[in-house]
């Protein structure tokens, strides 16, 4: 990302925070203004680097480089600390949203058209029709400006932060009809993502880089599972895949980095009972505050590497 793009998440969550009942519409009109000149602009580029490969081989260029972009940036632009998540989640909402508007284009439709935007939440499993998306969008944008607000209650960004999820797809995502899926499935897949995430929440709070491989994996299939949405929608055929796009982009070094933040708490852990160090007769606040320095050192030193090879 260049540098304003890299203000593009933080933005759309202040949207968020300051109107979250209207998030997706919120998305939708973000993604339209700042991704729709950008998904013409690469389309066009696409067709001018590939002058001998058919539709679907386009098709599958975009969908390959949306996967890979959406991952990237959706894993690794929040960086190792969690509360970095919902401009996580921002970043790869708006990769999909290129994604999606880039295969429009593909189609001959016009990628900065507002009926994209209404065609993204119907793909987006927020409205069942582009007819009502369309009435959604129409209406005014609240104009309550309590972003700020909404940061310091942890309540509002956590509901948030799980919409977001729900978007991206991480949660609950649409069957293959978009809106019907048996109730009781659809209980057992929401039920089993909300633990796991959870699972990598608490952990990911000692282990900072611990959650990497997971969101990897997940952004990776979340998007596929939309872009299949998005081919048959404009082309009535599931999107195609190239085979380099069957290994989740960057995910062995993702697995290093965890495994090395996973040991790190567990050595310093075995270290301070060894040395029986205590505070008031006991050893577990020495392994809390040790566990708590090593995880904020880590994730700073990870983000400070990312920051500098951006700089590059």
């Amino acid at each position: 990302m260049t540098e304003p793009e890299l203000d593009l998440p933080r933005s759309l969550l202040r949207a968020g925070l300051a109107d979250p009942e209207h998030l997706p519409e919120h998305l939708a009109r973000f993604a339209l203004r700042h991704m729709g000149p950008v998904a013409d602009r690469a389309v066009a580029r696409t067709r001018e680097q590939h002058p001998g490969a058919d539709p679907a081989e386009l098709r599958a260029l975009v969908v390959a480089r949306g996967r890979r972009n959406t991952v990237t940036e959706g894993a690794f632009v929040g960086g190792p600390f969690l509360l970095l998540i919902p401009v996580a989640f921002c970043a790869a909402l708006l990769n999909q949203a290129r994604t999606v508007l880039e295969l429009a284009g593909l189609d001959g439709r016009d990628p900065t058209s507002p009926e994209r935007a209404a065609e993204l939440l119907v793909l987006m499993g927020v409205h069942p029709d582009t007819a009502s998306a369309r009435t959604a969008l129409a209406a005014p944008a609240s104009a309550r400006a309590g972003a700020r607000r909404a940061v310091l209650r942890p309540g509002a960004l956590w509901r948030l932060t799980v919409r977001m999820a729900r978007l991206l797809g991480l949660l609950d995502p649409p069957g293959e009809d978009g809106h019907q899926r048996v109730r009781w499935r659809q209980w057992a897949v929401v039920l089993t993502r909300s633990v796991t995430v959870g699972l990598v929440f608490v952990v990911g709070l000692v282990a900072p880089l611990v959650w990497l491989p997971y969101m990897a994996v997940s952004y990776h299939a979340a998007t596929g599972r939309l872009t299949d949405r998005a081919a048959l929608f404009y082309f009535r055929e599931p999107a195609p895949q190239r085979r380099d796009d069957r290994n989740v982009p960057g995910l062995a070094l993702s697995y290093v980095k965890a495994l090395g933040s996973m040991a790190l708490p567990v050595l310093a852990t075995f270290l301070v009972l060894v040395a029986g160090v205590r505070i008031e007769h006991s050893r577990w606040p020495v392994v809390t505050m040790a566990l708590v320095l090593l995880s904020v050192a880590t994730g700073a030193f990870w983000q400070a590497r990312r920051g500098r090879a951006r700089g590059k």
